[in-house]
């Protein structure tokens, strides 16, 4: 894949972050066509810019033949949004407590976390063809 596609509600990447700014667009375009207020648009649009993040970068280890999915899904009044990588999958039970003492002072291991604090519910389903991040916020 060379370039961003949108289809729909979705849009697939390539694993590079020069289209970061191409997916913050869609995603802000798409929000505001479902009805959501601008303060949860950044709410969301911080959250998922870290997931398509860890998608690129430690999902699919930035491998230019392999993408990020990215799907949003309107129902009722929430919005689902959903990040799929191609990489081999990872334990979601292994990440750190970034609060932990021992983790205060790293500089990685915070996304997740702020994405938790972020959004209504995060769900991860992690397999060895690629892990999947369900995210979901009330507006």
């Amino acid at each position: 894949m060379d370039r961003p596609r949108i289809i729909g509600d979705t849009m697939i990447v390539p694993s590079d972050q020069e289209y970061l700014a191409d997916i913050d667009a869609f995603l802000e375009a798409t929000l505001r066509g479902f009805g959501v207020d601008e303060s949860i648009i950044a709410d969301i649009a911080i959250s998922v810019s870290e997931l398509v993040n860890n998608a690129m970068l430690h999902g699919n280890k930035s491998a230019a033949d392999k993408s990020v999915t990215i799907k949003l899904l309107r129902e009722n009044s929430s919005v689902k949004i959903t990040i799929s990588d191609q990489g081999a999958g990872f334990d979601p039970d292994s990440i750190e407590d970034p609060l932990a003492e021992e983790n205060l002072m790293k500089e990685i291991g915070r996304g997740i976390f702020i994405v938790r604090s972020l959004m209504d519910s995060v769900d991860i389903e992690a397999a060895t063809t690629g892990t999947t991040v369900t995210i979901a916020k009330a507006f």
